[in-house]
C-alpha cells in the first residue's frame, strides 16, 4: 500500500499580483523576493542576524546568533538582552506618539481611539500596578478576557516586567482555565466582569470564581476589569479592581531588559485529548518573527489600517494584535463581538466606518458569511480594503473565489497563511507583491523558512502532487522552545519522528505541485484511509463546497467493516435548511459532484445536514467532537467553547 496521501484535486487558476498593488509593495517582484530567499538560503545565521539588527532595539546587541547545543531546544541571540514592550512602544513615542494605535469597537456600538502615546501610558500604570501586587521577572500571569484593549495592555505590561503571561481564550470553561493556571503555577488572574459576545454577556469572572474554587493554590490576587456591568462575587483581599489598581500608579516604568530567550508567553492547546500543553516562546526571536512576517507577508505601511479579527486567546492574537502590528508602529483595530451582531453586515460595516486597508479573518467566517449572501457586503463601501488575508486553516477555492470577487473587488491580493501555535509567524504565504496566488494555496515558503514535503523515512518528495509529511528542515527564530515542563512531550510530538534529521514534524500532510507551491491536505490524524488510499479531508471537502448549494462541508473517517475507514460528510447548505428536511436526491447529488470532482472512492459513504458546523467561537471547527458523532460515541469533550451548543443535537440527528 502506498503510504503517502493520494491528491486528485486540481486547481488552475492563477491571479497575478495586481500592477498598482506591487508598484508600492516593500517587496515589488519575484526578483526581489528571489535575491532575498538566495541571500538565507547562502547564509542562513547571517541573513537572521541581520533582520534581528535592523528590526530590533537592544539594549545589549548579541553576538551569538544560532545556538543548537541544546537542540531541539534551539536559541537564537541568547546573550541579547530586549524588552518586547519596549520594540512596540517607546521606540515610537518621539515620531508617532499622536498617532492611532489601537482603534476599539465593542459589540453594543461603542468606540474607542488609543494613540501610541495614550497606550504607553496605560502600560506602563498597569504594569507599575502589578508590581505593587509582587509580580516580578519570570512570573506567570494568566489573562482571561474579553477582546478589549485592556487585554493588549495587560500583555504589554507583562511583557514590560518580563512575566511570562499565559493568556486564556474568554470562550474557555472553568475547568479549562483552572488546567491552565495550574499547569503555569500563575501567580495572578486578570480577567473581567464579562464580555459581550453574540448579543450575551460572557460571564467571565463568574468562570474564573469557579476555577479558583477547587484547587489553583499559586493564585495571589486575582484583578478584575469592569466591562459589561454584571453582578460578581468579590472576595475582599484576594480581588482587585482594574481601576483600583491603576489609580495613584506613575505614568512611567522602565523597562526590564531580559535576555533574548526569556519566556515572553505561554500559550496552551485546548488539552481536547489529555492535559493541555503549553507551548513555550522566547521575547526576541518571536518579536523578530511578528515584525518580518507583518512587513513582508501584510506589506504594512504608516498609512494602514490593520484588521486581524482573531481574539488574543490564540496565537494570531497574540501574534497580529498584540505584538505584531504595534512592533511596526501600525494602526490596529480591535473588535469585542461576533461578525452576526446584529446581521451578518457586521464586519463590513467596520471594515467601512473605520476604513479598513489590511483584513485577516478565518475561513470558517469567510464560509459563514459568505452563506448569508452577496446583500451584505454590499451594502457597504469596502474600497479601503488594499489587502485580504486568511488564517487558521486551508481555505477552500470556492471562498477563496467568493473573498476575491465580493469582498476584494477582485483587486486585493489573498494572502493565504500557513503557520501554526508552535511557529510563531508565518512560515508559508504569498508576498503580495512579488507571488501570483492560486485559490487553496498558501504558494511558497518564505525567506529564511526551510519548508519541505517528505516521505515516512525524511526523503524529500520530488513527484509534483504526492503528498507527505510537512517539515521544517532548519531551526528559525520565532519557533516554539518547549512544552513547558515537559521536555518528552516536546520531544515526541515535534522532533522524535524524524530525530536523526533534525527536522520539526509540522503534524499537517502537504504537497507541492508544479510550480512549487504548497497546499496543505489536513492534519496528520485527518487522514482518511479508505480501502487503502489515503486521502486528505480538506480536498473531499473543498469538493463538497464547489457545489452550488454547499455553504461548508466538514468531513471525518468512521470505522468501517470492509473499507476499514469510511467517509463521514457534515454539510452546510447555503440558505435556509428546508422545514421537511432534505430531500434524499441531494444527498445522492452531492455524492456523485464528488465522485466526478476527485473519483468514486471519495464520495461519502454518509451524509448528514445541519444549519452550522460545531465551532469555537474563533472559528475553529471542531472536528474530533463530529468524530465523536459520526461514530456514534458518547460525547466527553468539552464543549462549553463552541459558539452555538445547541448545534449539537442537529449534527447528532435528534433536531
Amino acid at each position: 500500500m502506498d503510504t503517502n496521501i493520494q491528491s486528485t484535486l486540481q486547481e488552475d487558476r492563477l491571479f497575478q499580483p495586481p500592477a498598482k498593488f506591487a508598484a508600492q509593495a516593500r517587496i515589488p517582484n519575484r526578483e526581489a523576493l528571489d535575491a532575498l530567499r538566495e541571500k538565507a538560503e547562502q547564509d542562513h545565521e547571517g541573513f537572521w542576524a541581520e533582520q534581528a539588527r535592523e528590526e530590533l532595539d537592544w539594549h545589549t546587541p548579541f553576538e551569538s546568533v544560532l545556538d543548537d547545543s541544546k537542540a531541539p531546544r534551539y536559541q537564537w541571540f541568547a546573550d541579547g538582552k530586549i524588552n518586547v514592550s519596549h520594540n512596540c512602544l517607546d521606540r515610537h513615542l518621539a515620531q508617532r506618539g499622536d498617532k492611532t494605535a489601537i482603534v476599539f469597537e465593542g459589540e453594543q456600538g461603542d468606540t474607542r481611539h488609543i494613540s501610541y502615546a495614550e497606550l504607553h501610558r496605560d502600560v506602563c500604570r498597569f504594569a507599575n500596578g502589578l508590581k505593587s501586587l509582587g509580580v516580578a521577572s519570570g512570573d506567570r500571569v494568566v489573562i482571561y478576557m474579553p477582546m478589549v484593549p485592556e487585554a493588549v495592555i495587560a500583555m504589554q505590561a507583562c511583557a514590560r516586567i518580563g512575566a511570562t503571561h499565559s493568556v486564556v481564550f474568554g470562550g474557555f470553561s472553568a475547568e479549562a482555565l483552572k488546567d491552565r493556571i495550574e499547569n503555569a503555577a500563575a501567580k495572578v488572574v486578570i480577567t473581567a466582569d464579562g464580555g459581550h459576545r453574540g448579543g450575551k454577556v460572557v460571564e467571565l469572572k463568574a468562570a474564573a470564581d469557579q476555577a479558583l474554587s477547587n484547587g489553583c493554590d499559586s493564585i495571589e490576587k486575582v484583578v478584575v476589569l469592569k466591562r459589561a456591568g454584571n453582578d460578581i462575587g468579590f472576595q475582599p483581599g484576594r480581588d482587585i479592581w482594574w481601576s483600583e489598581l491603576m489609580e495613584g500608579q506613575a505614568e512611567t516604568c522602565e523597562p526590564t531588559w531580559v535576555g533574548s530567550e526569556h519566556p515572553l508567553f505561554l500559550l496552551y492547546t485546548s488539552g481536547s485529548t489529555g492535559k493541555p500543553k503549553g507551548i513555550e516562546h522566547s521575547s526576541a526571536g518571536y518579536l523578530l518573527g511578528a515584525i518580518t512576517t507583518m512587513k513582508w507577508v501584510f506589506d504594512i505601511n504608516d498609512n494602514d489600517v490593520f484588521w486581524c479579527t482573531a481574539d488574543v486567546g490564540w496565537v494570531t492574537g497574540h501574534t497580529y494584535v498584540a505584538y505584531g502590528p504595534l512592533a511596526c508602529g501600525a494602526t490596529m483595530l480591535m473588535y469585542e463581538g461576533a461578525p452576526t451582531v446584529p446581521d451578518a453586515g457586521r464586519f463590513w460595516k467596520i471594515c467601512e466606518d473605520h476604513n479598513v486597508s489590511i483584513f485577516y479573518t478565518a475561513p470558517t467566517a469567510i464560509r459563514a458569511l459568505m452563506k448569508a449572501g452577496d446583500a451584505f457586503p454590499q451594502q457597504y463601501d469596502l474600497s479601503s480594503i488594499r489587502l485580504l488575508g486568511t488564517v487558521g486553516e486551508p481555505i477552500n477555492p470556492e471562498a477563496w473565489m467568493w473573498y476575491h470577487r465580493v469582498i476584494g473587488g477582485e483587486r486585493c491580493p489573498i494572502v493565504d497563511t500557513w503557520w501554526q501555535t508552535e511557529t510563531g509567524a508565518h512560515m508559508i504565504a504569498p508576498m503580495p507583491g512579488a507571488v501570483a496566488t492560486k485559490p487553496g494555496s498558501c504558494t511558497l515558503p518564505l525567506p529564511g523558512i526551510a519548508a519541505d514535503v517528505v516521505d515516512a523515512d525524511g526523503n524529500s518528495i520530488e513527484q509534483p502532487n504526492q503528498g507527505g509529511f510537512l517539515v521544517i528542515r532548519k531551526p528559525w527564530p520565532s519557533m516554539v522552545r518547549g512544552v513547558w515542563g515537559d521536555d518528552q512531550r516536546f520531544y515526541d510530538t515535534y522532533w522524535k519522528q524524524f530525530d536523526t534529521q533534525k527536522f520539526y514534524l509540522a503534524g499537517d500532510n502537504a504537497r507541492r505541485d508544479e510550480d512549487g507551491y504548497f497546499w496543505i491536505m489536513g492534519r496528520i490524524d485527518d487522514v482518511l484511509n479508505v480501502s487503502g488510499h489515503r486521502l486528505g479531508t480538506m480536498e473531499v471537502e473543498s469538493a463538497l463546497v464547489a457545489h452550488p448549494l454547499v455553504a461548508e462541508a466538514a468531513v471525518v473517517s468512521r470505522p468501517h467493516d470492509i473499507k476499514g475507514e469510511s467517509i463521514f460528510a457534515f454539510v452546510v447548505l447555503r440558505g435556509e435548511r428546508p422545514e421537511g428536511g432534505i430531500d434524499k436526491s441531494l444527498t445522492r447529488e452531492l455524492r456523485e459532484w464528488v465522485g466526478k470532482q476527485i473519483g468514486a472512492i471519495a464520495k461519502p459513504d454518509d451524509m448528514r445536514f445541519a444549519d452550522n458546523l460545531p465551532k469555537t467561537r474563533s472559528g475553529k471547527i471542531m472536528r474530533r467532537l463530529l468524530r465523536t458523532i459520526a461514530c456514534g460515541e458518547e460525547i466527553t469533550q468539552d464543549t462549553s467553547t463552541l459558539e452555538n451548543e445547541g448545534i449539537v443535537l442537529q449534527l447528532q440527528g435528534k433536531a
